[in-house]
């Protein structure tokens, strides 16, 4: 059988991704979603890739789950994949995307109880170059409701990163305060969040599925004791400790 041309694999990934889509839930579709301080939320979930310096195909990926509000950690989940994949541009979630279906498959099988309620994402939701990142894919296949929430700005659909949000970010005055991330059509993708009082350096939030942005970023802010929130900061920790205790050797 014929590998795929880049050219071919594009066109199909594109396609798939405007498949899956259609099937994203914009909205809160759950009744702790809609609480102002989220009366029943209890677990939160995590997950992230790290990759060993130098090496883009191994990985460890992981998964925790914390609790809520109290942002402790109930479980976790580390695993050294392989990466077959090729890293484009856009389409990142088609190399991930499986392993963290893995974990969450684990944990559902072993210990279901502990099945996080929300998901947040070491990335971009619909804050994204065709409006499907990370957090929508995983979202869409999971089924649960995902969060993508972003260290860095994705220069896409007409926002940039020059002195007009330069200025927007130095107006961000303190923890919760955020602006919008519009498109050319005037769509709010996602919103650039000071996610705490004592880092100045925002977050970019955006929907990933079945959860509305204004309540992701305000999940988001609810679960930050530092700049990155908790379970993505717990995930990408315990990721890094895992490579570190079984290549002692490499630079991760």
């Amino acid at each position: 059988m014929s590998v795929p041309s880049a050219e071919d694999l594009v066109r199909y990934w594109e396609s798939e991704q405007e498949s899956l889509r259609q099937q994203v839930v914009e909205d809160d579709t759950e009744d702790w979603q809609r609480s102002l301080d989220f009366s029943d939320l209890e677990r939160v979930g995590g997950v992230d890739l790290s990759f060993i310096k130098g090496d883009d195909v191994n990985a460890c990926a992981q998964l925790v789950v914390l609790s809520y509000p109290d942002l402790e950690v109930l479980y976790e989940d580390s695993q050294m994949v392989t990466l077959t994949a090729p890293y484009i541009a856009g389409f990142l979630a088609f190399r991930e995307t499986p392993f963290l279906l893995e974990a969450l498959q684990r944990l559902k099988t072993s210990q279901p109880a502990l099945m996080p309620q929300v998901v947040f994402v070491d990335g971009n939701g619909l804050f994204h170059y065709r409006e499907f990142g990370l957090a929508c894919h995983l979202g869409v296949l999971s089924g649960l409701p995902c969060v993508g929430v972003a260290k860095n700005l994705l220069q896409v659909q007409s926002v940039y990163k020059n002195e007009e949000h330069q200025s927007q970010i130095t107006a961000l005055q303190k923890g919760g305060d955020s602006f919008p991330l519009t498109s050319a059509s005037g769509k709010v993708l996602g919103k650039a969040l000071r996610s705490s009082d004592k880092s100045s350096k925002p977050v970019y939030v955006s929907v990933g599925h079945k959860i509305s942005l204004d309540t992701s970023v305000r999940l988001t802010h609810s679960c930050c004791r530092y700049r990155v929130p908790e379970p993505i900061r717990q995930a990408d920790i315990r990721s890094r400790e895992y490579l570190r205790k079984h290549f002692p050797a490499a630079d991760t």
